[in-house]
């Protein structure tokens, strides 16, 4: 868009390009005379922000051009120059709602029904600009400008019109924001977040705009229940798109490198005929929290031509850095988060988000952009293959303000939360290790299969707050009675949630045969490891040695009837503290070493 013009409310018309003839036609085009007083005052004024757009658009290229080259004195000065130049624009329009008040009182008041039409919302809405918190903006509709700028906002060209909420909403939008500010971090730029209802109407929303019918989808064994229901029973059903979905087991490039090629030769006539091969990846995994090597198996799908896919709702960006990655072809072509978990952190809410590259996720209307794709191949995006066009803009998956600001809230706090719970996690892993009765499926113990690739993928190597354990003996241990395990399960309140979900300030416990995962047929839950005494353990913020004394009392009334020395096989209570203390103590000074030093932040 000409940025002399962009203010002009003939900008697609107009053939006026000096601000103050466009400043003039401005008048005229409302009706008024440019030799009145009024009219030589408000073509002054309008001749101004003309001018100072196009100053504007120059700052905007200079701190583009700039911003690598400052020291951090240089960019504190820049950046508190122009917040201070936002209150000096906003109090020129601060001034202007007084005379334009009076006028629209002079109109509006005097006829019926007045109290109908509701506050004019231009009037009392400038200050809300400063709100210390992104403003909870609960509205279906918008005003626009006039004629040629909502056209513009309606093929995707003016982004200050957002037009209907079920579109974009400005509380949504400042969430969509943040969340590739911290899933992206110095690539941040590069990326676009789309939210959505809930982690489901994300998953569903990406998988429709990406797979056609008789695509194929390579998925990583264990995931979520809904995300498995999803792709074998909608997407898989013949009568739908009949997509081919295939799985893997193992968690490293190779095997899935393998699996890939493998999936080609199978269905070498569905490729022959221009169907594509989509990555879906989970990790770390529900429910076991097992991790895979995303960077090499992005690497593995790039490398034959495939987008790759992640839900890394359970790792969060902060365990689970995946867009942070420098070789551009280890980092997945699209990442989703359900905010309902870790993000949001209450359980009080249900949303989801998508994110991905710019080109990918929206290009304005009746526009396309050449993308260059990871693997040095480039593709021409029209504007029409962008998930915001082919999914978002006419499905109605839209995240609303209420919600947006309630995530944006328990954001604030997430990364210290999840620092507390990596200690739980791993307090109570070792814990029930420790336990010969307890099998326990956690990717931070040494002996876990999953532990390298819990090292080499997650932020310090720590695990997420998601494990299992299951009591179906090993070695010489016979499994736990199944009456006497339902028993103990049923009796896990009030110290361990009995609830369906995770991510949570507090520890939430469940069954995943029964619940979560109980869509999967028999042979599918023993593909996945889920067995019938499988509990799935989500860890929330308390003193997880409550737990442990609770866990004991609740084996005494039920375990132990057919088990008799089943409570007394945990640790001694000392070794129960020495563990908590010494996991606190080195997770915590595991953290402060990461963080940059004094030097570092000085730059």
């Amino acid at each position: 868009m000409n940025t002399s013009t962009q203010l002009s409310p003939l900008r697609k018309t107009t053939k006026h390009e000096q601000a103050e003839a466009l400043a003039i036609e401005q008048a005229k085009h409302f009706g008024i005379d440019p030799n009145s007083d009024y009219g030589v005052t408000l073509i002054e004024l309008a001749t101004t922000l003309y001018q100072a757009n196009t100053k504007t658009h120059d700052l905007w290229a200079l701190t583009v051009d700039g911003l690598s080259e400052l020291d951090k004195s240089d960019r504190i000065a820049w950046f508190n120059a122009k917040r201070f130049l936002s209150f000096q624009i906003a109090k020129i329009l601060d001034n202007l709602q007084n005379p334009m008040r009076a006028t629209y009182q002079s109109i509006a008041t005097n006829n019926g029904n007045f109290a109908s039409k509701g506050a004019y919302p231009i009037f009392d809405n400038v200050a809300a600009i400063f709100s210390a918190s992104p403003v909870i903006t609960r509205t279906a509709t918008y005003l626009f400008a006039c004629t040629e700028w909502i056209e513009d906002a309606f093929n995707g060209k003016e982004p200050l019109h957002d037009i209907y909420s079920r579109l974009l909403n400005p509380t949504s939008i400042s969430l969509a924001n943040h969340m590739v500010d911290i899933e992206a971090g110095s690539r941040a730029n590069e990326y676009l977040a789309w939210n959505f209802n809930s982690g489901m109407a994300a998953i569903d929303g990406l998988l429709s705009h990406l797979l056609g019918h008789e695509d194929i989808v390579l998925a990583s064994r264990n995931i979520y229940g809904g995300s498995y229901q999803l792709l074998e029973d909608w997407f898989g059903k013949p009568s739908n798109l009949n997509v081919a979905v295939e799985w893997v087991d193992g968690y490293s490039g190779d095997e899935f490198a393998t699996r890939l090629d493998e999936v080609a030769d199978k269905y070498a006539d569905r490729l022959a005929a221009g169907k594509k091969i989509y990555v879906y990846l989970e990790s770390p995994c529900n429910p076991h929290g097992y991790v895979l090597d995303v960077a090499s198996i992005s690497k593995a799908g790039h490398s034959r031509g495939w987008d790759v896919i992640i839900d890394s709702t359970v790792g969060t960006p902060l365990l689970h850095p995946v867009l942070k990655r420098d070789d551009v072809m280890e980092r997945p072509d699209y990442v989703i988060h359900s905010y309902t978990k870790e993000l949001a952190g209450s359980g009080t809410t249900t949303a989801g988000v998508v994110i991905g590259r710019n080109e990918t996720m929206f290009v304005p209307k009746g526009e396309e952009v050449i993308f260059t794709k990871p693997n040095g191949d480039e593709a021409t995006i029209p504007w029409n293959e962008t998930l915001f066009w082919n999914v978002y803009y006419i499905k109605g998956a839209f995240l609303d303000a209420d919600k947006a600001f309630e995530v944006l809230n328990g954001m604030k706090t997430y990364e210290m939360r999840v620092v507390q719970k990596t200690i739980n996690t791993l307090t109570l892993a070792k814990i029930f290790d420790a336990h010969p009765d307890i099998n326990v499926s956690c990717p931070a113990l040494p002996d876990s299969d999953n532990y390298e690739h819990c090292q080499n993928n997650m932020y310090l190597g720590l695990p997420a707050a998601l494990f299992t354990i299951d009591m179906e003996g090993n070695g010489d241990r016979a499994p736990i009675n199944r009456d006497g395990f339902k028993q103990f399960f049923d009796m896990l309140e009030p110290a361990i949630g009995m609830q369906v979900s995770l991510g949570q300030t507090n520890t939430v416990a469940l069954c995943p045969a029964l619940t979560t995962h109980s869509e999967l047929s028999d042979e599918a839950l023993n593909e996945a490891g889920i067995k019938p005494t499988t509990m799935r353990i989500s860890i929330g913020l308390e003193d997880p040695r409550m737990f442990i004394a609770h866990i004991v009392e609740a084996a005494k009334l039920s375990i132990d009837r057919n088990h008799v020395d089943f409570s007394s096989s945990f640790p001694s209570g000392d070794n129960i503290d020495e563990i908590y203390m010494q996991t606190y103590m080195d997770v915590h000074q595991r953290f402060v070493k990461s963080l940059p030093k004094f030097s570092q932040l000085s730059q």
